[in-house]
């Protein structure tokens, strides 16, 4: 075989070619937020008393950040395959207004193909979704079970009896958890958004109802109760949720996010957080949207949820409210609440400020104002 000479010319000017191609890799890794993972620990309850916690350095975590259902008025599955970059856009852009936890509403169109049948390309981008968190150092809220636009359920769903529907609804947790499982950025599973039990009205989705531009997010577990004790129902579909996702993932936390009914009726008793719904779950999960004029109202209905487990408001916004008023809600509930997560709706501050829905410079006030309050809550984390 010939030998091959290299002279010293020719060294240098391949040590220079490869200092030029390295530097250059470093570069595009620092400008781009994306492009190498972010050290998460995974989260935890303190053993000491109702609070997160790092699991590896023991560190406190409040969680704080956004519902993110996708681009206002579209759902994340229905664009994520086809426009990926946007979804990393707006990962970016969550984590600059202080985000350290996004919430995510999963579809259950998305991910059953049938009722016995998941959909693998769905686990995988999700999978890929949680990839993509932990390289914006975003942990995730997986709220599952969603059937938003109503052209996106399966009719086959719809049709179930409760028992069959509960049993999708297994297979459905089975699935999220196996995908999730391990995955340092899944911050918990939410089983549902605000599950209710009862008939419903004549008119009305036999399953769904809290329409909202087109969106349903109020879903009911049991629409026949009869005689049923209520608290019962609650328990065995939640007991029947968390044994799904315990088969495949032991360690993520658990929890329901619920309509505050004391918020409603001041004498109301929770359902899913009473104590022998609760002792299923991790921790507290309640939606307030305080009304103006009812600070004190809602901050008396919040005390209702204060059950020994860390309570994290789930969604809060200014809808009806003053900005202002909102602000005294969030520092009277203080010395309760482990965590916060409001709403963001794929707009830019600016974007906002010119004009973008909903709420158009009132919104861009708003995330001005989370991203400063998210600064003073999570210091020292």
């Amino acid at each position: 075989m010939k030998r091959m000479h290299f002279s010293r010319q020719m060294v240098c000017a391949a040590l220079a070619v490869l200092l030029l191609w390295t530097s250059a890799v470093m570069l595009n890794a620092q400008e781009s937020p994306t492009s190498r993972p972010a050290t998460l620990e995974r989260v935890r309850i303190a053993p000491d008393r109702p609070r997160f916690e790092l699991a590896e350095s023991g560190k406190t975590f409040v969680p704080w950040g956004f519902n993110f259902v996708g681009r206002f008025g579209r759902i994340v599955e229905e664009y994520w395959q086809d426009d990926w970059p946007s979804l990393e856009e707006d990962f970016r852009r969550m984590r600059a207004l202080g985000a350290n936890v996004v919430r995510l509403h999963l579809q259950v169109g998305t991910y059953m193909k049938s009722a016995g049948e998941v959909d693998p390309d769905a686990l995988k981008l999700l999978a890929r979704t949680l990839d993509l968190a932990q390289q914006c150092g975003l942990y995730l809220d997986l709220t599952g079970l969603g059937c938003s636009p109503l052209d996106a359920v399966p009719a086959w769903y719809d049709e179930l009896p409760e028992a069959e529907r509960w049993a999708v609804q297994a297979r459905f947790w089975e699935a999220i958890a196996k995908t999730g499982a391990g995955h340092p950025a899944v911050f918990c599973y939410d089983l549902m958004n605000e599950p209710i039990i009862g008939q419903a009205k004549a008119g009305e989705h036999p399953w769904l109802t809290g329409e909202l531009g087109g969106q349903y997010f109020v879903q009911r577990i049991a629409n026949q109760p009869g005689e049923r004790d209520r608290r019962e129902i609650a328990e065995a579909w939640v007991a029947k949720m968390v044994q799904a996702i315990r088969k495949h993932d032991q360690d993520a936390l658990v929890t329901v996010g619920v309509i505050p009914w004391a918020h409603v009726w001041p004498n109301a008793q929770p359902i899913f957080y009473a104590p022998e719904v609760a002792r299923h779950l991790d921790f507290v999960s309640v939606h307030f949207y305080p009304k103006k004029g009812e600070v004190e109202k809602t901050l008396a209905a919040l005390a209702v949820y204060d059950i020994g487990k860390p309570l994290v408001v789930e969604e809060t916004f200014p809808l009806n409210c003053s900005l202002e008023e909102l602000d005294a809600f969030v520092d009277g509930a203080g010395p309760r609440v482990d965590g916060w997560i409001s709403h963001y709706f794929g707009h830019s501050i600016e974007e906002h400020a010119k004009g973008a829905q909903p709420g158009g410079k009132l919104t861009a006030g708003f995330l001005e104002y989370w991203k400063d309050k998210g600064a003073e809550a999570v210091a020292g984390q």
